[in-house]
């Protein structure tokens, strides 16, 4: 298992203590069992942050495809007109 990142460790940290602080803030809770749930979630929330933050060496890379060679692959295709007889035929051929 690789080891987590100094970016990781800080995105986490501050995750916590920022979602600790603004919850507790927010709910005006004070009793033991409020306090345990709000550390809980913090903790859980800072967690996600650190692990969803991307390593180095695992970027994207992105290719360009120059605008004229997706525009010669978009050719207007011609409507085939059918008339009403060899709709017809079609159909006692298919029978």
């Amino acid at each position: 298992m690789p080891r987590p990142t100094a970016a990781q460790f800080a995105y986490g940290t501050c995750t916590v203590i920022l979602s600790t602080l603004a919850m507790l803030l927010l709910s005006q809770t004070s009793s033991g069992p409020g306090v345990a749930v709000i550390a809980v979630a913090s903790l859980a929330l800072g967690l996600l942050v650190a692990v969803t933050v991307p390593r180095p060496g695992t970027t994207r890379t992105v290719t360009a495809v120059p605008a004229s060679s997706r525009a010669a692959d978009r050719r207007p295709v011609r409507a085939a007109r059918v008339s009403a007889a060899a709709g017809e035929a079609a159909r006692d051929r298919a029978a």
